[in-house]
């Protein structure tokens, strides 16, 4: 499993918590909690990002030495292009369903 799906995955799986009652003057608390959430949220799909250019780099750096012929195994470049097209695929997926998402809530009635 490489990097970026390994990511992925972690951050499709459904996380349950208890939800705690809030008190009337404890609305600062709430605000924190979602900002620290956001920060983790932003984080996980930042280092998949970059998990994923380092992977598309290193894909390249290949394909530039098998067609130099420094490239003594073949085989190292077609098993990267491969991941990196998948992993490409894969991020693609998840951007389509984010923007699925984020219609889907903007068509919501207030």
């Amino acid at each position: 499993m490489t990097a970026l799906s390994a990511v992925a995955a972690a951050a499709l799986q459904p996380t349950t918590a208890p939800v705690a009652p809030v008190a009337a003057g404890a609305a600062s608390s709430v605000g924190t909690a979602t900002a620290a959430s956001g920060a983790a949220f932003d984080s996980v799909f930042s280092n998949a990002l970059g998990a994923l250019n380092a992977q598309v780099n290193q894909t390249d750096s290949l394909a530039e030495a098998a067609a130099s012929g420094n490239l003594k195994n073949v085989e190292d470049y077609m098993i990267s292009a491969t991941e990196t097209q998948l992993d490409m695929q894969l991020a693609v997926a998840v951007r389509n369903k984010a923007v699925e998402a984020f219609n889907e809530i903007l068509r919501m009635q207030i």
